[in-house]
């Protein structure tokens, strides 16, 4: 009777010590906000709007290294709502970023390296998803290589080249039809050189040029293509 007694306790210790192993690596695995040894976060954490229930945002870090897929929130009538998705890679600072409006519709996606946008920005008109926006960014978040702006029917508004962060090359505008209404050349963020505004039949209205934003030199008016008034500005000095 003892020694059926002393096997049915050890037994059921046996179950209780894998039981509780059992439930501790459960609890490890599902532990929120958690650090490593270096104080470092580590796992999947979920941070909330202060003094709600509200996530602001959620993901998984990897020795303090922001990992995979993160969410972010916005607070909406006391409800979070979706606002932004980044998808982090392992070995870098650089993230696929979507932003997101409230019910969900993209605003703009590219990457991101940080805090500073990088390569190829895409964004899209309200309540639709044609382009509205492209532009490109040099490494160190500055607006570098060709802008781009689109009409809601996809035809082609301005187009600019920026070098590090300024206006640099020829810019140009059109009409809702494609007609070409006006081009000039910039400089270091400043018109600098030739302007040429076209009328609404794609005929040349006005011809001059532009010293450090200033107007300067010959500058020619036409009406219905004939010369109508020239002026001469000096040379700006």
């Amino acid at each position: 009777m003892i020694k059926q007694s002393y096997v049915r306790n050890r037994s059921f210790a046996s179950l209780i010590c894998i039981f509780t192993i059992f439930l501790t690596t459960i609890s490890a695995q599902n532990e929120l906000n958690g650090f490593d040894n270096n104080g470092e976060r580590h796992g999947v954490w979920t941070k909330y709007f202060e003094g709600t229930n509200q996530p602001r945002y959620t993901g998984k870090f990897n020795h303090g290294k922001e990992i995979d897929t993160f969410k972010f929130y916005t607070l909406s009538n006391k409800k979070s709502v979706l606002s932004a998705v980044k998808v982090f890679n392992a070995e870098n600072n650089l993230a696929d970023v979507k932003f997101l409006t409230s019910y969900g519709k993209i605003i703009s996606q590219g990457q991101m390296d940080g805090k500073k946008y990088i390569g190829e920005w895409v964004y899209f008109h309200k309540s639709s998803k044609t382009i509205m926006t492209t532009e490109n960014y040099n490494d160190d978040g500055n607006l570098d290589g060709p802008r781009k702006v689109f009409y809601k029917n996809g035809k082609l508004a301005e187009e600019a080249v920026y070098k590090d962060g300024k206006l640099h090359g020829t810019s140009k505008w059109y009409t809702d039809s494609g007609g070409l209404l006006r081009t000039s050349e910039y400089k270091n963020d400043k018109l600098h050189g030739d302007s040429v505004f076209y009328d609404t039949e794609g005929r040349i209205a006005t011809l001059g040029e532009y010293k450090a934003d200033k107007r300067v030199g010959r500058w020619t008016y036409y009406k219905e293509g004939k010369v109508v008034k020239v002026e001469d500005l000096g040379d700006g000095d």
